[in-house]
């Protein structure tokens, strides 16, 4: 069978330990970009050997970040886009739900959102953090990353945890990609304390009137609702770990998802830290 006429975005940095099985499930694809980031490991090897063209982005210090970057500036051979981190893999179900989507002549939609389950601790989570909707199927001249901060976020070169805009209907695709976000518990902080430095800094830009932000999802703009609710509450790292080991039933997920719970709770005291610290600061 032909392969499936779209683009891959997979944004890198010294991921060869995820590169392989993240490239090898979308090897139906015509097209894979992997931009990185000055790897110093074999990711870049790893990549051209599995048919990827390799683009380096050099980060500014603050706008554009790397996704937003690459939409800009890749010369994609297809209208449609689709974005995959490095510690993401897609299921064989996917080749045949994306073929129907891209070459249809009758699709009014212009973006579609994908569920994800996390493993942690070597688990597949059932309900902690589960649905996890993002939208990484769209026509990328007609799709976004958010802005929600110009500030030097000091989390790292790649959007964190800004969506996708784009200017048209979406719909929800069936298949659910898999997330190895988390392999260790190690793994879990250095990302986190990384995201807590752009919580901080997105929350000091609310506080302040320079963030705002639309999503077309009802469920992820509740969220981000909730989200922004939430800044104004005490108690905020119990709360976290209520919301995700009660609110979403981490319990039925183990031992695992009790750890993970905690760890959220924990990731939120830094945000809470971080952000007085800005406070402070200013």
């Amino acid at each position: 069978m032909n392969k499936v006429p779209v683009s891959f975005l997979v944004p890198i940095k010294n991921e060869e330990s995820n590169l392989t099985r993240c490239l090898s499930s979308i090897q139906w694809a015509d097209e894979i970009f992997v931009v990185d980031s000055q790897s110093t490991d074999n990711s870049i090897a790893l990549a051209e050997s599995l048919g990827a063209k390799v683009v380096q982005f050099k980060f500014s210090g603050t706008w554009p970040k790397k996704k937003n970057w690459a939409l800009d500036n890749l010369p994609f051979s297809y209208d449609w886009v689709f974005i995959l981190d490095a510690d993401e893999v897609l299921p064989p179900e996917f080749e045949d739900g994306v073929r129907q989507i891209v070459t249809s002549s009758e699709n009014e939609n212009v973006g579609y959102w994908v569920n994800r389950r996390f493993q942690f601790m070597g688990k597949w989570l059932k309900h902690a953090y589960y649905p996890n909707w993002n939208l990484r199927l769209f026509k990328h001249k007609l799709g976004r990353y958010e802005k929600l901060t110009e500030s030097d976020t000091a989390s790292g070169d790649n959007e964190v945890h800004e969506h996708v805009v784009v200017d048209g209907k979406t719909a929800h695709m069936k298949a659910e990609m898999d997330h190895y976000a988390f392999p260790t518990v190690d793994v879990f902080l250095e990302k986190h304390n990384r995201y807590s430095n752009w919580e901080a800094r997105v929350a000091q830009d609310e506080f302040e009137g320079k963030s705002a932000a639309s999503l077309q999802d009802r469920n992820v703009g509740w969220r981000r609702k909730l989200r922004t609710f939430s800044r104004c509450l005490p108690f905020r790292p119990l709360m976290r770990f209520l919301y995700v080991y009660i609110w979403q039933r981490g319990f039925l997920d183990g031992i695992e998802g009790y750890y993970f719970a905690r760890l959220h709770g924990f990731y939120e005291f830094l945000i809470v830290a971080k952000t007085h610290e800005l406070k402070k600061q200013k």
